[in-house]
């Protein structure tokens, strides 16, 4: 008789089918950051998670941040990190060091995906023209090399997904001076797939999802839709470092994104959990009513 694990593996690769005819050749953006770019078993994790989406059919990209290391860098040189409202104060010295810092990231997440037998091509926004960015300001502060994406040249990603490639995207982007700016990198994801007119957007973070009660762990919500999260923000029911990631995703369903997702990356398999199966382990924000968390028809 054949044993049940056997029978509960198959099941899982039949709840799976559905969402792998879904998004089948369709584009899903990940942002990648957080725990899970150092700790090494969750890093592992989610690069296998996003190279069995490539080896089904899905066409992801990756667009990662690095912002742990970059302090660390920082201060190995005897700086002291800034922040001003949550974004990093970057002088000159401090931009040189994020793009060599990002450059290495880059570079190791390449390696750990061709390792797994997938091509990968590892690129920055400045490549290709790919981002285009103007000064930022903190609520009319100076905060230095830090940019504002205002415009995507989506040619070089198309070109790579074409020839079959995974791409990884660090977010540097030039000014029309030609001067290097680090981009936040929700910003670089979020503008990237709204450009690349994706399926999907995931950001991998360090919380659940988003909360009804940021003080209550059982109020996760699982669905959310624009209106809801406008409200949300609006009530107070979110602060801090959510209300830039909400916006992101508002923005970025409104410009045609699908679906947007915000998953505890901490959470091994974070991603694999919440596309292919029924109920996900995150927060999906939608368009609007009538449109099912997980409708794959």
């Amino acid at each position: 008789m054949v044993k049940q694990k056997y029978l509960d593996k198959a099941e899982v690769l039949i709840e799976a089918l559905p969402y792998i005819q879904r998004f089948n050749r369709k584009i899903i953006v990940v942002k990648y950051g957080g725990s899970a770019m150092v700790d090494e078993e969750l890093k592992k994790s989610v690069i296998q998670d996003v190279v069995l989406l490539k080896l089904v059919g899905f066409k992801p990209i990756i667009v990662h941040g690095g912002g742990k290391e970059i302090s660390k860098w920082v201060s190995k040189v005897g700086k002291e990190p800034r922040f001003v409202n949550g974004l990093r104060v970057t002088d000159e010295e401090t931009m040189e060091l994020a793009e060599m810092v990002l450059g290495k990231v880059n570079k190791e997440l390449v390696s750990l995906v061709e390792s797994l037998g997938v091509r990968a091509v590892g690129l920055s926004g400045k490549d290709g023209g790919l981002l285009r960015v103007e000064k930022k300001f903190s609520q009319g502060q100076d905060i230095g090399f830090v940019g504002n994406v205002t415009d995507v040249n989506p040619q070089i990603l198309l070109d790579l997904l074409e020839k079959d490639f995974l791409p990884i995207v660090c977010p540097i982007g030039m000014d029309d001076n030609y001067a290097a700016y680090n981009i936040n990198a929700d910003d670089a994801a979020c503008a990237i797939a709204k450009a690349m007119h994706a399926e999907k957007l995931a950001f991998l973070t360090d919380i659940e999802g988003v909360y009804k009660d940021p003080e209550d762990p059982e109020s996760l919500i699982s669905k959310l839709f624009v209106k809801e999260a406008k409200e949300l923000i609006f009530n107070g029911n979110v602060g801090g470092g959510m209300i830039p990631k909400l916006q992101n995703c508002m923005d970025a369903i409104e410009e045609g994104v699908s679906r947007v997702h915000i998953l505890d990356g901490r959470i091994k398999h974070c991603l694999l959990l919440e596309i292919f199966t029924d109920k996900g382990i995150g927060t999906a924000i939608l368009r609007k009513e009538g449109i099912q968390h997980y409708d794959v028809q």
